[in-house]
């Protein structure tokens, strides 16, 4: 990080400053609605960018650059060559017209500026004498600025505020020579320890956001909430129910008192349900809660992947069901099936169409491994009605209400479910042998 880490703001840090509510009479022009709306947004992304940098600890920002191959991609590259074809058209003419150089001297020095901490106050005072732009100027008015000097000064002032990471980058500055290529670089190096200064007062301020975390989203839900009472509304429903499947399953349990008990539902375990049910959430007759969306990334992620988990475990059981004890006893037969269905059902889960023909190919590639087992270990294979079997039934594991991966999903959810409700001080619940990544142990007794 830059080497003024130690002198890293410690106050958290204040909202941007709002648009004034405004209350115009019926008929007053649309003012006041779109300062709320620009308000609204403005509550919106702060609380998104904080809850971002609070559950990522690897959240930075990264400079833009469009695809090479768009638009904005080609229209940049034109507009920045002509910028720099015309900057070595003025520094060739006779005499050389400094004119853009001197603005883009402005700029570097305003940069080098922006990434002073209050401490360097004998840095900022070198930094308004060497870069004086009425000195400048006048340099320039006169033939005799020495642009060479000048980057020599910014080239030495950027190694001693870059982070270790730009030290190669600017080490090569200092083997250019050509004026334009010089001060495009060192344009180019600048915006990167910009980012870098950005992403290290994020990291700074992280521990501070930590702490006031929860604080900071619930006023800032507040805010939202006040502004448009109507904005948590999938929120609600949500919330409901889950109230509603938790109180079934309580009224469910031997030891419950009965329907009519008054005793109020944990609010812990309606919360726990409700981001369990986000696991099986189905967009096309479902609306995402607000309050998750800023998570929804990372849930679905973690959606797609106990999906996959129940697919891969639904596969081992079908084969050992199909197999018997016959290779599935077999020092580390069940680790490589299980790499082998991993890789093949990889990315073919989301889509039901991709999932057909996967397991048409899975199923032939788990035969042919049991086979191949078999012949080394018995000298034998498969019966050809078995393995008609053992492929048709890995084809129909497509379907989510296939009785063996509705049973896998359960012991999940389950699973899952436990882990949430048991407290700190408690040891996690035992995973089933069925889903431990211990690939020796035969399947048979996991799933039994």
């Amino acid at each position: 990080m830059p080497n003024q880490r130690d002198e890293g703001a410690d106050e958290f840090p204040a909202d941007p400053p709002c648009l004034e509510e405004l209350h115009s009479p019926t008929g007053s022009p649309p003012t006041a609605s779109l300062s709320s709306l620009m308000e609204l947004e403005n509550c919106v992304s702060n609380l998104s960018l904080a809850h971002e940098i609070v559950v990522n600890r690897e959240f930075c920002l990264k400079p833009r650059s469009p695809s090479s191959d768009s638009l904005q991609s080609r229209v940049t590259q034109i507009v920045h060559r002509a910028f720099w074809d015309g900057l070595q058209e003025q520094l060739n003419s006779d005499p050389p017209n400094y004119d853009h150089a001197v603005i883009l001297l402005q700029e570097v020095k305003t940069i080098l500026q922006s990434l002073l901490m209050p401490g360097h106050i004998r840095l900022r005072s070198q930094l308004d004498e060497v870069l004086d732009t009425e000195l400048i100027q006048q340099q320039a008015a006169h033939g005799a600025l020495d642009l060479h000097r000048l980057a020599e000064y910014i080239i030495n002032t950027m190694a001693s505020l870059c982070a270790p990471v730009r030290d190669p980058d600017v080490r090569a500055l200092r083997e250019l020579r050509h004026p334009v290529e010089l001060l495009r670089e060192i344009l180019r190096v600048l915006g990167l320890m910009k980012t870098d200064m950005v992403n290290f007062t994020i990291q700074t301020l992280r521990p501070h956001l930590l702490q006031q975390a929860v604080q900071y989203e619930r006023t800032k839900f507040q805010q939202i909430l006040n502004k448009d009472p109507a904005s948590l509304d999938n929120t609600t429903t949500w919330l409901q129910a889950a109230a509603s499947e938790e109180a079934s399953a309580v009224t469910a349990q031997p030891d419950s008192p009965g329907p009519h008990s008054q005793s109020p539902l944990s609010a812990t375990a309606v919360l726990n349900r409700a981001y369990m049910c986000l696991l099986q959430w189905d967009p096309q007759h479902q609306k995402y809660p607000e309050t998750a969306l800023m998570d929804r990334a990372r849930l679905d992620a973690l959606a797609q992947r106990l999906q996959l988990l129940v697919l891969e475990v639904s596969v081992l059981l079908l084969s050992d069901a199909q197999c018997g004890g016959m290779v599935f006893s077999l020092q580390g037969f069940v680790g490589k099936l299980r790499q082998s269905v991993t890789a093949l059902l990889e990315g073919s889960h989301t889509r039901e169409a991709d999932l057909k023909e996967a397991l048409l190919g899975l199923g032939e590639k788990v035969l042919q491994q049991v086979n191949e087992a078999l012949r080394d270990h018995r000298g034998a294979l498969l019966p050809p009605e078995s393995e008609d079997l053992l492929r048709g039934h890995i084809s129909e594991l497509w379907r989510r209400n296939h009785p063996v991966r509705t049973v896998i999903g359960e012991r999940v959810q389950a699973f899952l479910q436990a882990t949430l409700q048991g407290s700190p001080a408690e040891s996690s619940p035992e995973v089933p042998a069925s889903l431990r990544h211990e690939t020796d142990v035969p399947t048979r007794r996991g799933c039994s």
